[in-house]
């Protein structure tokens, strides 16, 4: 049994997984009662400043029992203070002249639109050509998130989806956007072509996830079958934006931010995306969609666009909606389905009339 006048630190599993930060939980012994919760923190992660320290307890990103408190609150035996930092070191990066297509860019933040067949971050010290690469030559500003090998990185999307990925110029501005993904405030809005008609035009997936017992790097919706999997909770929006005689066009709202969850979660119901050989999917060629044409697939990953992030600036508060637009392939997939396979507009799609190469066709 722990001596009561020790301290106690855990790591508590992030409830967002797609976010790069480290949630820390710190059980007040003895010998932490009567001081300053801001001196307290400060004096177990010294690399935060005290002025840094206070405004997150002031934003929430550091809590007492589980509530918002103030700086001066003197701590009790018995306490529990919870914070969420950026990742925990690993390895060293290497600045890489990778091209970068960047939605919007002030002093605290970068917003990219990330392509396919990149990864964000190095799985391994020698790894290169990652996002994190690309950041470090594109910018010696970036938050020391304490990870030399994630500069700036606040959120990670799979090697081959797209889309809209939001990475951080400075500490501050790294803790409260992290802060957010993990207060689930930040609206993300996907975009997919599944396979086959979704007969709903819009519904919930609340299903849980765990790891595949056997296949490393893949996960699944446990059954009776699974009694010792470690499962997490799962939630998943979806709207039905266009139907195509055998292919749907779907919105995708993440209430949770789990590996793989949408990827997992349409497949479940039965329409996995496009593509997508690890959960269900088809490579598509011009052949399979239009009866004519190129037999070799054009279309070979999973159709999944972040579309869409909508968030609080980290600094200057004001409310961000930042789209990314479709990626060339996505766009071909799109094109073809509305001139070959009948498309069918739903209400939800309908609002996207006139959203550019989105707009849907048909009254």
């Amino acid at each position: 049994m722990p001596d009561p006048s020790d301290d106690i630190l855990e790591t508590v599993p992030a409830d967002d997984q797609e976010a790069e930060v480290e949630h820390v939980r710190l059980h007040v012994g003895r010998g932490g009662a009567g001081k300053r919760v801001d001196k307290y923190v400060v004096g177990r992660f010294r690399k935060w400043s005290r002025t840094t320290i206070q405004r997150m307890i002031e934003e929430g990103a550091i809590t007492i029992n589980d509530r918002r408190g103030k700086a001066s609150y003197s701590l009790k035996a018995g306490d529990v203070v919870d914070l969420v930092f950026p990742a925990p070191p690993s390895a060293d990066i290497i600045p890489e002249p990778i091209p970068l297509n960047i939605l919007f860019e002030d002093d605290h933040i970068i917003v990219l639109n990330k392509p396919a067949g990149i990864v964000c971050h190095p799985a391994r010290p020698s790894q290169t050509g990652t996002i994190a690469n690309a950041l470090a030559y594109h910018s010696r500003n970036l938050s020391d998130t304490g990870d030399p090998a994630r500069p700036g990185i606040i959120h990670r999307l799979d090697k081959n989806t797209t889309g809209v990925l939001i990475t951080a110029k400075s500490d501050e501005a790294h803790f409260r956007l992290g802060w957010q993904f993990e207060r689930r405030t930040i609206g993300k809005t996907y975009l997919a072509i599944v396979h086959k008609a979704v007969q709903l035009d819009e519904d919930v997936i609340d299903m849980p996830l765990a790891q595949h017992p056997v296949i490393r790097d893949k996960y699944l919706v446990p059954g009776t079958h699974y009694y010792n999997q470690v499962t997490k909770n799962a939630v998943t929006r979806y709207r039905v934006l266009e139907r195509f005689d055998g292919y749907t066009l779907v919105e995708l709202l993440p209430k949770t931010g789990r590996t793989h969850q949408l990827r997992v979660h349409m497949s479940y119901i039965g329409h996995p995306c496009v593509g997508d050989a690890a959960y269900g999917g088809k490579p598509v060629s011009d052949r399979d969609i239009a009866g004519s044409g190129s037999a070799e697939p054009f279309f070979s990953r999973q159709a999944l666009h972040a579309w869409r992030l909508k968030f609080m600036h980290p600094i200057t508060e004001q409310t961000m909606q930042i789209e990314a637009p479709l990626p060339e392939d996505f766009k071909h997939l799109l094109s073809m389905l509305r001139q070959h396979r009948h498309p069918k507009p739903t209400a939800w799609g309908r609002q996207y009339r006139h959203a550019g190469e989105l707009a849907v066709q048909g009254p």
